[in-house]
């Protein structure tokens, strides 16, 4: 291994300097009330020494200790002032807090303050590089008490299991906030095989660096991730909330200047001959006016704009009018099949992932039979691991994949709810449009079909809607499903794609080709006068059922709303302003509900209001899970009794 250069020992200083006095400044700052909140870095600046070997196409993934790790990579605290005082021109927009670096050209992915849940899509990215045979990387940070956090564990297992190129550092500084966690991290519990995780002195920045060219060379070359683990001290409290005098003593808080990284590598460039102490005193008050000078500009630097609030909640929906199918009879299991197989041959980059759905099985409900078998490099089962099938799709799409993965049914993606809220459905907005993440999550969804019980029944779509920056669709026809689906799949932003398993195998004569059908717009079933008729998924069956029972005693306008986020305000406003009466039936709960929402949007418009001759009726399951027994399940559904007697 190369000896380290003079001038990569000084470019190192400089860079620690510069992360130590941006620091101090932005403390000093936080005392005269200019700014908000400070995450400090001090500390951690040794790490500095892993990033500057990185290549333009690798890939930082960190967390809010890492100053110095993002200035090696090629950040400027001129980027990271703004930051600071949360101007326009950085990688958030001014919507992220200090230290939650963002840069998408230089490949730093957005972090995220739940720390931790960074690293599975560190994973996804590291899969696309994986994917196109590249022979970069990904450096993912973590502190150490976040090791406690399940996605810590799974991401190790996605990385060892797929032999990833990844770097992983624990960064630990002995406390989770106030928390000491030497002893209760899972290597000093025995989790972890101390022999797998390289320990490593973050005070000694030559010790980093020769660590770090030898796990980056064996990295490059194929052999799967290298693990630190990376002992150093916390030179200050958790953040400007906190103060570790409450917690730590005095004699303990007076010995960390002989772990201070700055210091330790600053006498040992001296004691090297490399510069003398006055030399660097001279380069200490240099970096330090400079960058004085840089947060005083960057002060002054422009702010975001209210006007510009909602940008980047999602990109443009897609417009897309393409034939997908020809006419025939078709299930909605068919048509989705069929249009996965069109978007695979439509793009190598699309990537399909889930339990059990490779061939033989070819899915629970066989919607990917054959594919894996088309498609060997573009499909592949994944763990019994939700949080990693999300995080994994948020980093492969982040990446530039078209991932589009299928959970085996929308009842279990809560132990991945932290990536689907924390990641995917905010990095849009979170990097005010520098990052995206076009990722399909489809799932079998709702009940209707005895012996599912708690956990393969609900429908919960109000769950998801509630989240800005994820778009929502159900459909209930064969064609809708193939229509949507396309949709979905060439759209620049996370859609859920809620497949009512009750319906996935009833047939349907399609008289005209089937094309992709837009987001947003309403499917108006049946024209009518007297109510106005919205249901989705399973209920437009139940609806149907309804008027065929009623036959022409009132003339019902019945839609499908099928695009649940965004929805189709402007069609259902216009019925329900001819007919004076509306009545929504949805399966999911009644508590904080899409048709709840629905209600809410038509009454609250004075205008339509003064048009309505009866109060909007709700037809919905109520406050209760869905039980085994089937005679719990139909108790609790909207049935064909309850929507007659709502429409009369």
């Amino acid at each position: 291994m190369a000896a380290i250069s003079k001038e990569v020992k000084l470019r190192l200083l400089r860079l620690m300097l510069e992360s130590r006095h941006a620091d101090l400044r932005e403390q000093n700052l936080n005392r005269q009330g200019k700014g908000h909140f400070h995450v400090s870095g001090m500390g951690h600046e040794a790490l500095a020494a892993i990033s500057i070997q990185t290549e333009p196409d690798d890939y930082l993934v960190p967390f809010y200790r890492d100053r110095g790790l993002v200035l090696g990579r090629g950040m400027t605290t001129r980027e990271l002032a703004l930051e600071y005082f949360a101007k326009r021109k950085t990688g958030s927009g001014g919507r992220m807090m200090p230290s939650h670096y963002s840069d998408s050209k230089l490949h730093i992915w957005s972090v995220p303050t739940p720390t931790g849940s960074q690293l599975l899509p560190a994973c996804g990215i590291a899969w696309g590089l994986k994917l196109d045979s590249k022979k970069n990387l990904v450096v993912a940070t973590v502190g150490d008490a976040a090791t406690r956090q399940g996605d810590f564990f799974e991401a190790i297992c996605f990385a060892r299991e797929k032999k990833l190129p990844m770097l992983f550092v624990v960064e630990d500084n002995a406390y989770g906030i106030s928390t000491p966690t030497r002893e209760i991290n899972p290597v000093a519990l025995g989790i972890l095989p101390r022999q797998e995780w390289r320990q490593l002195d973050g005070g000694q920045v030559d010790e980093i660096r020769d660590a770090a060219a030898e796990a980056i060379e064996k990295i490059r070359t194929g052999n799967g991730p290298v693990f630190f683990w990376v002992m150093m001290e916390r030179l200050s409290s958790h953040t400007s909330s906190d103060d570790q005098k409450l917690y730590r003593s005095a004699e303990e808080l007076q010995a960390l200047e002989k772990c201070d990284p700055v210091k330790c590598w600053k006498d040992r460039l001296i004691e090297e001959g490399l510069l003398t102490g006055e030399e660097f005193a001279k380069l200490d008050n240099e970096i330090k006016e400079r960058v004085r000078q840089e947060y005083a500009d960057a002060e002054n630097a422009e702010d975001p704009s209210p006007n510009e609030l909602e940008a980047n909640v999602t990109g443009a929906r897609p417009k897309i009018d393409k034939e997908l199918l020809p006419p025939g009879k078709y299930r909605i299991g068919d048509t989705i099949n069929k249009t996965l197989r069109l978007g695979l041959e439509d793009d190598p980059g699309r990537i399909i992932f889930g339990e059990d759905i490779e061939d033989p099985k070819g899915g629970v409900f066989r919607l990917t039979q054959k594919l894996s078998t088309e498609f060997p490099k573009q499909v592949f089962n994944s763990p019994l691991a939700e949080s990693t099938i999300l995080g994994v799709a948020c980093g492969l799409a982040a990446y530039g994949k078209r991932p589009v993965f299928e959970l085996q049914f929308i009842d279990f993606i809560y132990p991945g709810m932290n990536q689907l809220v924390t990641n995917i459905s905010n990095l849009r907005w979170r990097s005010f449009g520098n990052w995206k993440c076009p990722t399909v999550i489809y799932a079998p969804y709702g009940a209707y079909l005895p012996g599912g019980s708690l956990w393969h029944s609900q429908a919960n779509e109000a769950v998801f809607a509630h989240y800005p920056g994820l778009t929502v669709v159900i459909p209930s026809t064969p064609e809708d499903a193939a229509g949507l689906l396309w949709t979905a799949m060439h759209s620049e932003d996370p859609v859920l794609f809620l497949i009512p398993k009750h319906m996935f195998w009833a047939e349907r004569e399609s008289a005209e080709p089937i094309r992709a059908v837009p987001f947003g717009k309403a499917r108006k079933i049946r024209e009518g006068d007297d109510v106005t008729l919205v249901a989705w998924g399973n209920t437009v069956e139940k609806s149907l059922e309804a008027l065929a029972k009623i036959d022409n005693q009132v003339s019902v306008e019945l839609f499908d709303l099928r695009s649940i986020m965004p929805w189709d305000k402007k069609a259902i406003a216009e019925s329900v302003r001819k007919t004076g009466r509306l009545v929504i039936v949805q399966e999911d709960t009644e508590n904080c509900s899409v048709g709840q929402m629905i209600i809410s949007h038509m009454t609250g418009d004075v205008d339509l209001w003064n048009t309505m001759i009866s109060p909007p009726i709700l037809v919905s399951k109520g406050n209760v899970m869905i039980g085994y027994n089937p005679i719990y399940e139909y108790a609790a559904l909207p049935d064909v009794e309850r929507i007659v007697a709502a429409i009369h």
